[in-house]
């Protein structure tokens, strides 16, 4: 704790020396550069809302601005003589920044929970006798012949089965036929999402489960301390491996070991060019779902808490150390066996919500962040689609907006068909249905969506020899660190949830 301490005292003096920099060592020139520093990082997350959220000129604006900001932060820096100030205030602010994580972090080393990548939680197994592989020579670009991992695998005694990527297969069955056929470990060579349909086999029948990762991502991999740059390693596990116990996600009946998403990254995935251009995809529909203009928010319970109207939930297998939603690349998941749902909600709506999530991060009012032990998602109330078809005879469409007729009724963006025709504009999906994006795999479910636990229901087999899991950030916290500072001892961490 010496150290810990030590650590946050420098943090509080660091921090303390640049803000006496800016407002008293050098009179006004030190808050004419917050105050730019402050409108250059307010222009700048305008300008991002406006080139996400809008199409046309302004779009165009909205880059310049996104990008111009900082520019002209800097240069009026420079003009203006005040550059070396701020450059020793922020390196005043970096040091603060840096001992603060640090000391965070420390207290955690010797006392906090042991997480399930801790190579101490991992119980040895002896190896298994026929153990059945399911690889998907597609995933990740092609990583299962690139690392020749069929061969490697049945070099180490496992019976492989080769997806076919041309057909539409059925993972969840080819795992029940080795189960019948007697094999006594399953695992699997592909993405998440077909990883957590196998996972929930073995979980039905107290199987231990292999993790190759030979996808995109490999989030699952990376949380379960996996090496992810060469898959073959996780193979190691099949001779000299140890079992960790893990929870299992469920959304609706589906498994997921992941995230479930909902809303605007859901609505995007849905669209049939997305695989295809996802940058290019997501640009065309960010405005419409933004802007409100294609589907209606979502409400969600989350045990007793009540988040309503949201733009985007995510829904994950226990709660992101540091749910930041400008660090999702980076996010890691501290533990996999919590028993615990974390919920992420945002709101924004307008430029200046956009401006507040930049400055203020993690509690900026249009972003909470909660855990639960069961999450209910719903279409908000009412459809947002202005747009009406008339005919006789079935409606049908995929979409917003509505196509009425004496056959039926169907919520949608498209045509209405039969004997008359109508148009509808916007988006939405059929009454009672809403996208789901279940471990980035695209779905349309219907509602209530249920999300549940199902905790420590999996056995995960990984090798005992492998890089493990790097300790997630923890959240700043200046209260922790002034705590840390002045009392002998920390306090319990905490989750904040707004």
């Amino acid at each position: 704790m010496g150290t810990a301490r030590r650590l946050a005292r420098c943090a509080l003096l660091a921090a303390a020396a640049a803000v006496v920099l800016l407002l008293t060592g050098l009179g006004a020139g030190g808050l004419v550069i917050l105050v730019i520093g402050l409108a250059g990082l307010v222009a700048s997350a305008v300008g991002i809302w406006w080139f996400l959220a809008h199409r046309g000129p302004l779009r165009v604006l909205g880059a310049l601005l996104a990008v111009g900001a900082p520019v002209a932060t800097l240069t009026l820096y420079i003009v203006g003589g005040l550059w070396l100030t701020a450059l020793l205030a922020l390196g005043l602010w970096a040091v603060a920044l840096l001992c603060a994580r640090a000391a965070l972090r420390r207290p955690a080393e010797p006392r906090g929970p042991v997480t399930p990548t801790d190579r101490a939680r991992g119980e040895r197994r002896p190896r298994p006798r026929r153990p059945v592989l399911i690889m998907n020579p597609k995933s990740g670009g092609g990583k299962v012949g690139r690392f020749a991992l069929v061969e490697r695998a049945e070099k180490l005694g496992a019976r492989v089965i080769l997806i076919d990527p041309s057909a539409e297969t059925d993972v969840a069955a080819l795992a029940r036929e080795a189960v019948a056929d007697g094999a006594d470990l399953l695992g699997v060579a592909g993405g998440d999402g077909t990883q957590a349909l196998v996972a929930a086999v073995a979980a039905e029948h107290d199987l231990p489960f292999l993790v190759v990762s030979a996808g995109t991502r490999n989030h699952f991999a990376l949380d379960l301390g996996l090496d992810r740059d060469d898959p073959s390693n996780c193979l190691a596990a099949l001779v000299d491996g140890e079992e960790l116990r893990v929870d299992l996600g469920s959304v609706s009946g589906r498994p997921f070991v992941n995230t479930v998403s909902f809303g605007v990254y859901a609505d995007v995935v849905q669209r049939p060019e997305y695989r295809d251009a996802k940058a290019g995809t997501a640009l065309d529909a960010l405005p419409d779902l933004l802007q409100g203009g294609q589907g209606p928010g979502l409400d969600a319970t989350a045990d007793d808490s009540r988040l309503l109207a949201q733009q985007a939930i995510l829904v994950s297998n226990n709660p992101y150390a540091a749910p930041d939603p400008f660090g999702a690349a980076a996010a890691r998941r501290p533990r996999l066996d919590g028993g615990e749902l974390g919920v992420i909600g945002v709101r924004v709506t307008s430029a200046a919500e956009a401006a507040g999530l930049a400055v203020w991060g993690t509690q900026a009012t249009g972003l909470n962040v909660l855990t639960a032990g069961r999450v209910e998602v719903v279409g908000a109330s009412g459809n947002l689609g202005n747009g009406n078809g008339n005919g006789n005879g079935n409606g049908n469409s995929n979409g917003n907006g509505n196509s009425n007729g004496n056959g039926g009724v169907a919520d949608g963006k498209g045509k209405g068909n039969g004997n008359g025709n109508g148009n509808g504009n916007g988006g939405g999906y059929d009454a009672g249905t809403i996208p789901v994006a279940v471990d980035g795999e695209a779905l349309v479910l219907p509602t209530p969506v249920v999300c549940t636990l199902r905790p420590r229901a999996l056995r995960v087999l990984v090798p005992r020899d492998r890089p493990g899991s790097v300790p997630p950030r923890p959240p700043l916290d200046w209260r922790r660190i002034a705590a840390l500072a002045l009392h002998s001892s920390s306090g319990t961490t905490r989750r904040n949830s707004t």
